[in-house]
This record gives C-alpha cells, sequence and structure tokens, in this order.
C-alpha cells in the first residue's frame, strides 16, 4: 500500500537571525508523521509567500523547485528498494542528496562564509575575523581525535569538556578566548539542532569561564581635548581625527558612522539637532542629540544629497592606520583605535552624571548591563584618583612633620 505524502515549505517567524532572515523549512508528512529539514534558502519574513509557498527571489525558487524534486525522487527509490518509507528515514536520506553539513568542520566553513559575506554588507570584519581564528582552534582540536573532522552526532557533554582543557592546557587561551571559542563552537551545534540534524545541544551544561569584567580602553577628557585642538597636516589624518571626535560625541561606532545618511539626521521642535539611526551591529535604534562639536564637523560634509552618505570614509580596515598614526602623533601612551572613541562616549557622560537609561538609548545598547560596564570602569577610575589622593596627603603630612 502506498504511503500519504506530503510537502509543505514555510518559515518561523519567531527564528529571524541578526541580518533579519530566516530559513526556508519543509515539512516532510508520511502516514500522518512529519520530519522537518532546511532547505539552505534564507530569506526575510516578507519575502516569503504563504499562499504560493515561495520566495520572491527567482534563483532562490529555482533551488527551491529542485529541492522539492530531490525529496520526491529520493521517495520514489527510497520506496521501490525498501518497500517502505517513513518521515524520518526520507529526512536522512535528503539530508545528504542536498549537502547540509552533518560535521563540525563542514558547518563551520558554511557559516564562515556567511559571515564573510555579512561583513561585507555592514562593513566590519571583526566577527569574521574573529570566527576564522575560533574554526582553526576547533580544527586543531578535532585533530587530535585522528579525525579531518567530527560528526554532530557523536559530541558528547565529554567532548565538550575536553575542549575546554585542550584549549586551557595545549593552546594556552585566557579566559576571554577560550569562551569564544566554546561559544563557536555551540554555534555550530545550535545551528545543526535548528536544521534538526541533532536533536538537542549536548553541551548545554559545559559552562563557561567566569572572566573579568573587559577592560574598555578610552581616552581621557584631557587627551580628547588635546585632539580638538590638534588638527593634522595630512588629509587622510585630519578625516581620522575628526571622525573619531564626532565618535567621541555621538557614541556611534565606524560602521555606523560610515553608514549615516543625511536622512538620519533631523531636528526637533526647538532646532535641536539629533541622529536616529539602528546600529549596524544590533540593529536597535539609537538616539543621539548632538553636540555642538559634532555638528560643527556634520557641517563639513553632505547633508543634503541622501544618495550618498554624509562622510567620504573608507572602510574600516584602511582608516585603522589613519587613526593609529594620530594617537602617534599626539603621543597618546595606547595605541589608538576607532572603537575607543565609543568607550570615550561612555565614560565620559557616565562621569557627568547622565543616567544609564539614557546612555544606553544613546548607545543603541541591547540591554543596560552593556552600559553599566561604563559604571564600573568610571566607579574603579574614583577609587584610583582617592589612593592617589590619600598617599599625596600622606606625603605632605610626614613632610609637614619633618
Amino acid at each position: 500500500m502506498r504511503s500519504t505524502f506530503k510537502q509543505l515549505y514555510y518559515i518561523n517567524r519567531a527564528k529571524v537571525k541578526a541580518d533579519g532572515t530566516t530559513a526556508v523549512l519543509c515539512r516532510i508528512t508520511i502516514d500522518g508523521k512529519n520530519s522537518v529539514i532546511t532547505t539552505g534558502i534564507y530569506c526575510k519574513p516578507e519575502e516569503f509567500n504563504t499562499q504560493k509557498r515561495e520566495v520572491k527571489d527567482n534563483k532562490d525558487n529555482d533551488t527551491l523547485l529542485k529541492f522539492r524534486r530531490k525529496i520526491e525522487s529520493a521517495y520514489e527509490t527510497i520506496l521501490k528498494d525498501s518497500g517502505i518509507v517513513s518521515a524520518e528515514l526520507l529526512k536522512n536520506t535528503v539530508v545528504g542528496i542536498n549537502s547540509v553539513p552533518t560535521t563540525l568542520l563542514q558547518a563551520g566553513m558554511e557559516e564562515l562564509k556567511r559571515l564573510e559575506k555579512r561583513s561585507v554588507e555592514i562593513n566590519s570584519r571583526s566577527t569574521y575575523r574573529g570566527s576564522v581564528i575560533y574554526q582553526e582552534c576547533l580544527k586543531g582540536y578535532i585533530m587530535t581525535f585522528g579525525k579531518e573532522d567530527y560528526p554532530f552526532s557523536e559530541i558528547t557533554e565529554q567532548f565538550g569538556v575536553s575542549y575546554k582543557l585542550f584549549l586551557m592546557k595545549v593552546l594556552g587561551c585566557s579566559t576571554d578566548k577560550m569562551n569564544k571559542c566554546l561559544c563557536w563552537l555551540n554555534r555550530l551545534i545550535y545551528i545543526a539542532v535548528d536544521r534538526e540534524i541533532i536533536r538537542a545541544n549536548p553541551l548545554e551544561d559545559v559552562a563557561y569561564e567566569k572572566k573579568n569584567s573587559p577592560k574598555l580602553l578610552h581616552i581621557s577628557r584631557n587627551e580628547l581635548k588635546r585632539m580638538m585642538e590638534t588638527p593634522m597636516e595630512d588629509m587622510k589624518l585630519e578625516l581620522a581625527r575628526r571622525m573619531f571626535i564626532f565618535s567621541s560625541l555621538t557614541g556611534l561606532a565606524y560602521v555606523d558612522v560610515y553608514r549615516l545618511y543625511p536622512h538620519h539626521i533631523s531636528r526637533t521642535a526647538d532646532n535641536r539637532t539629533y541622529i536616529h539611526e539602528k546600529r549596524g551591529k544590533t540593529n536597535v535604534e539609537a538616539f543621539i542629540p548632538l553636540h555642538p562639536i559634532a555638528e560643527q564637523i556634520l557641517s563639513l560634509y553632505n547633508t543634503t544629497d541622501d544618495t550618498k552618505p554624509v562622510f567620504p570614509l573608507p572602510i574600516r580596515d584602511i582608516l585603522w592606520h589613519e587613526i593609529h598614526a594620530v594617537g602617534n602623533a599626539l603621543e597618546f601612551k595606547e595605541n589608538l583605535s576607532h572603537h575607543q572613541a565609543r568607550h570615550t562616549f561612555g565614560t565620559l557622560l557616565l562621569s557627568e552624571g547622565i543616567s544609564i537609561e539614557s546612555i544606553a538609548k544613546m548607545m543603541g545598547h541591547t540591554n543596560i548591563s552593556s552600559t553599566q560596564i561604563y559604571a564600573k570602569i568610571t566607579d574603579n577610575k574614583i577609587s584610583e584618583d582617592m589612593d592617589r589622593l590619600i598617599e599625596r596627603r600622606k606625603t605632605m603630612n610626614t613632610d609637614a612633620i619633618q
């Protein structure tokens, strides 16, 4: 007797990734039992037609049609060879046909390709560069088993525990790097869970190591003032200097400054200029009233033609050298990077008594815990200043006695 066999294509609107896309899934139903597999196609929720069960992009639709035919072909082959077919058996067969990665390193390479593409879209390669490093660490660990790759189906909790030891003992990773490597591993496993290659993450009970509060480098008020008072003769260095000052007064990350267009700039009823822009990293909207100096910098560039960005900026990797050179020219102790400007903004606002809630809104933080890091920096600075004051008074008292 022939089985009842159906395919249903759909998206899970509750599982939207940071880039705004979600996976197109296929539910196979045979004799009332179903199994879900990913098609490897991603689209934005509004691009999926729920009536026609297809996506807006014609190329993706062709891929979807081929995928449907592969499932039908696999179904007919299994039925002919075995006389019986189940949804799970068909799924396992199709996974091989569709070459959805079933091993760690394969999945990692696929995710790296996606991140590389994403890095071009948002003009920031930091996440991609870091992920390449974590993938190499995972590869080194898997090689200790004498394997070229490791199936998701064979991963156990002990696999995760041993990986932590490998990172600490063999590679000598810091707590921060070890946690990031473990995070990458979990990321790949959750992708496999999402694709129903495995049912659950076997590493859920493998804990991350407690780490110290992150050291967010920033420049002092006096250093920022010195930068404002020291224009650069070289045009590229001068652009880098202005952008650092602008970010120090707005809290915008480089990618957000790079993607700033005239339509992001508005005025309030009392003629106050402000920026309204969604952060490239988190897609959270930031609302930033402009400091007069930031407004002055803005006036030097494009604020009318919305077909062009406000600032004529290169990609961040290129500007890094100019920012570094500006720091050297000003004889700063620490190497200067553009992201220090964002940390400078958060630290200076807190030292001025601005509420954490307001700073979180201006910086576009997804939650207030990210903003509270700046409070710790400010508290530490107060403690250090007080210690120096106490030592100074001790010296003065000693000198007075003598």
